[in-house]
């Protein structure tokens, strides 16, 4: 687990070793116990190492093959390394460590981009052919570590975080008012635009070669992989079914726990982290475990139910961990607010700074921790998102009824007038064409509530949980902390794809609607009037936890701002985002977004997204210097 960096330069100007050093320097924290640089002439490649499979030397990057002809700079883990390396031995390859970069470099030589389709694992890296003068870039299926690129200038520079690339002094940021456009349509990132104009999001399951001259040239992107949600397997007893999902989550959490340095485990209070627990527990018996709750004393009725550390302490006394739980409070969020947006870079999807503290309390402890991030999107935890489709009419009904329901924040109508002072430059952006070229490739039928249901799982899947692996992985390596994530294990995933979806949900004949935005306990209002929702998970984590946890109402990891940002966050918010002398509002009505805001202080509405998002948009402006 690691941070890459990397340049190339035009017309054969030298890279120096000073200005790779700037980049590998800016995401130390995603590196602390090591670093390296390679150049050759106009390309230059750089490494942060976090030390977690073979602490020696052996394994330190930018890593070259024992010929002297590719290089590797590479982030990640890949599970099955030693299986691999195994079959790589076969064919004649020799190794001199025990790290798992090692198999990655000499696969990707034996096998080209084909190694891909091997790697079981979250990865992100850069792959060199000194004697072609190839680069290649490539990304994990599921986008669990990010990459970025840039091109400005003639400069073409990649890195894990984008502060690497602005870090740059030929490099000029500047906001990218598509970007910010779009993430105030959706509260996210459907396409690869950041906050910074010229930085894109490198997408998942891609890779791409770009070939090293006196300029350089990119050759067309190539996808490897992609979500398929065919409830295409052969079981049609769900008990059968049930037993492999156990068998299967067991092997997931069971090749995850590798490593070289401590483990530990988010424990929430809910059946996914606390199974996940439950398994590794077995395999490490000095396991650590950690959970963050919530300070309710003066929170709603509808909010009560958000500090689920006691079900977690519970779990914890059941498994037999070293227990560690820390408490937020409303200011603990003005607290870290300013670190928080320094190394998120770019706002993304829902809350994120109760997941800071857990991973500050985590890596008190340990190197590693699991996350039971994916269980929701794989087997339907979202059930009152995805009936609103069942019954569409066509492709375009079903877009239209789910793309207004991603317009999270504010609707179309008030988007127009809040982004007026930018109207100019965004008026050709049609975000429901945005919305609609997520499916692009993914040519599935579209005639049953069933096929609707499972392009609202790829949906998500490509979007949703995609930009929360991206929070994660910041969050986490902000403290030099690694995040793993079971319920991504290639076998688990191909699974859970293909496991049918009457065995997720309960009844597709049944829509019960829940305003996600308004109503703050909707999980809770949800399953008590359809106790519906990844039906097929649940039983099989009930050979893991108790039947009262796998069998629980489903609680997001959120605190419970609807009632701080009125009241004790309340002067915080308004001296944050009631300032028309901020230079956001060079770009954003400043009256629009005062009355939204206003909204939620009056009772009329709760806008606590659009509150949490203008905090988030304005201080990573402050923090990265976006907005001029």
């Amino acid at each position: 687990m690691c941070g890459i960096a990397g340049l190339i330069r035009p017309h054969h100007q030298p890279v120096s070793e000073t200005e790779l050093k700037q980049m590998t320097d800016a995401i130390i924290h995603r590196g602390p116990d090591g670093e390296g640089h390679w150049i050759d002439s106009n390309i230059g490649i750089g490494h942060r190492r976090l030390s977690i499979i073979d602490l020696s030397d052996k394994a330190a990057q930018p890593m070259l093959s024992q010929t002297g002809r590719y290089v590797l700079s590479y982030n990640g883990e890949v599970y099955n390394f030693r299986e691999l390396r195994d079959e790589l031995r076969k064919k004649g390859h020799l190794f001199t460590s025990d790290t798992d970069s090692e198999v990655v470099l000499n696969a990707l030589i034996e096998w080209g981009p084909r190694a891909l389709d091997k790697f079981n694992g979250m990865f992100a890296f850069a792959f060199y052919d000194i004697h072609e003068k190839q680069l290649m870039l490539a990304r994990d299926r599921y986008g669990i570590k990010p990459l970025y690129i840039a091109q400005q200038n003639g400069l073409f520079a990649f890195a894990s975080e984008q502060k690497a690339i602005t870090a740059l002094s030929d490099f000029t940021p500047s906001l990218n008012q598509a970007g910010l456009f779009e993430y105030l349509t959706f509260q996210n990132f459907l396409t690869d635009q950041t906050l910074i104009r010229n930085i894109t999001l490198f997408p998942a399951a891609h890779y791409q070669y770009i070939q090293v001259g006196e300029n350089y040239t990119l050759s067309p992107r190539q996808q490897y992989w992609d979500y398929d949600f065919t409830a295409d397997l052969a079981y049609h007893d769900e008990r059968e079914c049930q037993e492999e999902l156990e068998r299967l989550f067991a092997q997931a959490v069971k090749r995850q726990l590798v490593s070289d340095v401590p483990v530990g485990s988010y424990l929430s209070g809910g059946v996914d982290s606390g199974s996940i627990t439950a398994v590794a527990k077995r395999h490490f018996p000095q396991l650590h475990s950690f959970t963050c709750g919530f300070d309710t004393s003066q929170a709603s009725a509808e909010e009560l139910s958000f500090d689920e550390s006691a079900s977690a302490r519970k779990m914890a006394e059941l498994f037999g961990t070293q227990h560690h739980e820390y408490q937020l409070g409303p200011y603990d969020m003005e607290s870290c607010l300013s670190k928080l947006a320094y190394h998120l870079e770019e706002p993304r999807v829902g809350q994120s700074y109760p997941n800071y503290y857990a991973a500050k309390l985590a890596r008190q402890h340990c190197s590693v921790v699991l996350s039971g991030a994916g269980g929701d999107e794989l087997f339907a935890g979202y059930p009152w998102r995805y009936y609103r489709t069942v019954h569409s009419q066509s492709f375009e009904d079903y877009i239209d009824n789910y793309y207004v329901f991603w317009q999270r924040l504010v609707d179309n109508k008030i988007l127009r007038q809040m982004c007026q002072p930018m109207w100019s430059d965004v008026s050709d952006i049609w975000t429901r064409d945005i919305f609609k070229d997520v499916f692009r490739h993914y040519k599935k039928p579209r005639n049953t509530p069933e096929d609707y249901v499972n392009h609202s799982l790829y949906f998500e899947a490509k979007t949703f949980l995609h930009s929360l692996f991206i929070i994660e992985d910041k969050i986490s390596m902000s403290q030099s902390l690694e995040t793993r994530v079971p319920f991504m294990d290639n076998d688990l995933v191909d699974f859970a794809m293909r496991c049918p979806l009457h065995f997720k949900l309960r009844d597709l004949d049944t829509t019960v609607r829940v305003n996600e935005n308004e109503n703050t306990n909707k999980q809770k209002i949800y399953f008590q009037k359809t106790n519906d929702g990844k039906m097929i998970l649940r039983k099989a984590m009930s050979s893991f936890v108790p039947d009262d946890i796998s069998n629980a109402v489903k609680q997001g990891f959120s605190a419970p701002d609807n009632s701080w940002f009125k009241n004790q966050n309340a002067s915080f918010v308004k001296d944050k985002i009631l300032n028309p002398q901020h230079n956001i509002y060079h770009y954003l009505d400043y009256d629009i977004v005062k009355s939204q805001v206003m909204r939620h202080f009056e009772g009329q509405d709760n806008k606590r997204l659009f509150i949490w998002s203008m905090l988030n948009l304005i201080t990573v402006g402050e923090e990265n210097d976006i907005f001029g």
